[in-house]
């Protein structure tokens, strides 16, 4: 299997995510499954279906992290400089709008776009990796082409 870039705040939270699922979430669930059996007639009982489907996410989603965290390749971004490389945060301006965009270019299963934090696979990560400040990117987005310019690389 291939192996999924990850730092270290992202595996620690998937990490926190996989305990809270193993020591809080599951135990509840199971104990929410046992008071509705004894309710009586599982055929019609709305808390026992809802109380199963609830633990298959859990034991779904209990699988998925502790796969993804034994392929996880974690990479310290406070060791690395350079170029745009898996780490960065960059500092870009819309050449268009003048409007100035941070981005720390993360792993697929960290990226969140609202907190700043941009999946490597993205246009605009692929785009941008290899770059040094001061150059311009045009970027293929679903919205049409973009262009940037990049402002700052911080390695943290």
């Amino acid at each position: 299997m291939e192996k999924i870039p990850m730092t270290p705040a992202g595996f620690a939270a998937l990490e926190a995510e996989l305990k809270n699922l193993k020591s809080v979430e599951r135990p509840a669930i199971i104990q929410a499954i046992a008071e509705a059996r004894e309710l009586g007639d599982l055929s019609e009982n709305a808390e026992y279906h809802s109380a199963r489907e609830k633990q298959s996410f859990i034991e779904g989603r209990v699988k998925e992290l502790e796969s993804v965290l034994s392929l996880a390749d974690v990479i310290d971004p406070s060791k690395l400089s350079g170029t745009i490389k898996f780490g960065a945060k960059v500092t870009l301006v819309d050449e268009d709008t003048d409007e100035e965009k941070t981005w720390q270019i993360v792993g697929e299963h960290e990226a969140n776009v609202e907190k700043g934090m941009l999946n490597i696979k993205s246009p605009i990560a692929r785009a941008l990796i290899g770059k040094e400040e001061g150059d311009s990117v045009e970027v293929r987005t679903p919205g049409g082409v973009r262009s940037y310019e990049v402002l700052d690389i911080i390695y943290s």
